[in-house]
């Protein structure tokens, strides 16, 4: 292989599998001689690229950790899985999945080859994703093509159905797209109304990028303080909660197993949960059901009266009907 730039994108497509490779094995693989590959390693270290190498007869390099994320090459059926994934996530608007996702998402469906696409969209479409929340699922190309709007910055124009059902078109410069974990929102400025808007995304089709920049306005508060004050003043809510400790840590969710704040031996054999939440008290009370774990509201009073008016109506359901 005398091509030094395919060479070495071939060499790092390798080093990038999680194995050792023999010196010998790769210049097999590249057809090239030891000497050259002693050569490439030291190129890619000049491009930043932390290869490791270990002594030894044979000797061997692998790609280590560096400083900073480099540039990863995947086969076909590594960008297809990647992008099946961060689609199904960012569609349902599952939690941690927010705007870093969408965005690795919008770059790599950008690169996509058509064939790999056409299988992407094949996949998806032939699946049935089981998610838990209540909020509305969203088409992930209107994700995408709003977070490459935002990181044009490019203005964006679409259908809107307000609450009331009403409909309209809307031209916008948009600012951030933010989460609240069961549902997506666009923050933006209204070309028409002169002032800063919030969109539901599931509310928005025919969604397209008009291809003309702007220069960015300043937002008067964070977009997720202004979400939370378009939705009507939503309370921000102190939760605390105890699970038992037989359960044990690997038995919760990611995203109340991040919020440990006190262990058994501090808690009296079970697990302290703490974290704020804009959330429903209704719907959190559901979700927390759903983690099949026991559990203890110690706060707030909202959250511990949601929580059994739910178990009240379950037990009910369980029961049935007088005289059934």
């Amino acid at each position: 292989m005398t091509d030094t730039p395919v060479r070495l994108l071939s060499l790092l497509s390798l080093l990038q599998t999680p194995r050792e490779w023999p010196g010998s094995e790769l210049a097999q693989r590249l057809r090239v001689s030891a000497r050259t590959i002693r050569r490439d390693i030291e190129r890619l270290r000049e491009l930043g690229y932390p290869v490791e190498a270990t002594l030894g007869a044979e000797g061997g390099y692998r790609l280590g950790a560096g400083a900073a994320m480099p540039p990863l090459l995947l086969d076909d059926e590594e960008a297809v899985a990647i992008a099946v994934g961060l689609r199904a996530g960012a569609g349902h608007a599952i939690e941690g999945v927010e705007e870093a996702s969408v965005r690795a998402l919008a770059k790599l469906e950008q690169v996509l080859p058509s064939r790999l696409r056409h299988r992407v969209s094949a996949l998806q479409s032939a699946t049935v994703a089981v998610t838990r929340g209540d909020g509305a699922s969203v088409d992930p190309r209107t994700l995408t093509t709003m977070a490459g709007a935002v990181a044009g910055p490019e203005r964006l124009r679409f259908a809107y159905r307000a609450r009331d059902g009403v409909r309209s078109r809307r031209l916008v410069e948009p600012y951030r797209l933010v989460s609240t974990g069961s549902r997506w929102y666009l923050v933006a400025y209204d070309l028409e109304r002169e002032d800063w808007r919030t969109f539901r995304v599931d509310r928005v089709d025919e969604v397209s990028a008009t291809g003309a920049r702007f220069t960015g306005r300043p937002l008067p508060m964070d977009a997720r303080e202004f979400v939370r004050r378009g939705l009507g003043g939503a309370r921000t809510y102190e939760v605390e909660l105890s699970f038992d400790a037989a359960a044990g840590p690997g038995a919760l969710p990611p995203w109340l197993a991040d919020r440990i704040v006190r262990g058994p031996e501090e808690d009296g054999g079970g697990y302290r949960v703490r974290f704020e939440s804009t959330d429903n008290v209704e719907w959190l009370a559901a979700r927390l059901a759903l983690t099949g774990v026991p559990f203890t509201v110690r706060a707030p009073a909202e959250l511990a009266a949601a929580a059994g008016a739910l178990a009240a109506r379950l037990a009910g359901a369980v029961q049935g009907p007088p005289g059934a």
